[in-house]
């Protein structure tokens, strides 16, 4: 008789979780950003998301800031229409010496 299986019913006995689904376009998405607490950063951020992004498509920007108001967590709702297009702005987004953080 051999011993039960142990997990948690997902996965593929590896021990590894299963890999993402793939993400289905168009869909609406979060794009979040970090950066030094200025009026400017708000500006870049959505310049740069803008280049990528029809106006429709930009569907709200919420700020965050940190504790101490030095920082600020910059949260984009868009609808992306491909993954080369959610990759470009990730890559523009890292790309800007302003931008700590691209989530």
């Amino acid at each position: 008789m051999s011993a039960p299986q142990r997990g948690n019913g997902h996965g593929n006995g590896s021990g590894q979780a299963p890999p993402p689904a793939p993400m289905a376009f168009p869909c609406r998405i979060d794009i979040k950003a970090m950066g030094r607490q200025s009026i400017r950063f708000e500006a870049l951020v959505q310049s740069i998301v803008s280049r990528h992004v029809q106006p429709q498509d930009l569907h709200a920007v919420r700020a965050r800031p940190s504790r101490k108001n030095r920082y600020v967590a910059l949260t984009l709702t868009i609808t992306a229409h491909s993954r080369a297009q959610l990759d470009a702005i990730y890559q523009d987004l890292s790309a800007c010496d302003d931008v700590l953080v691209a989530l």
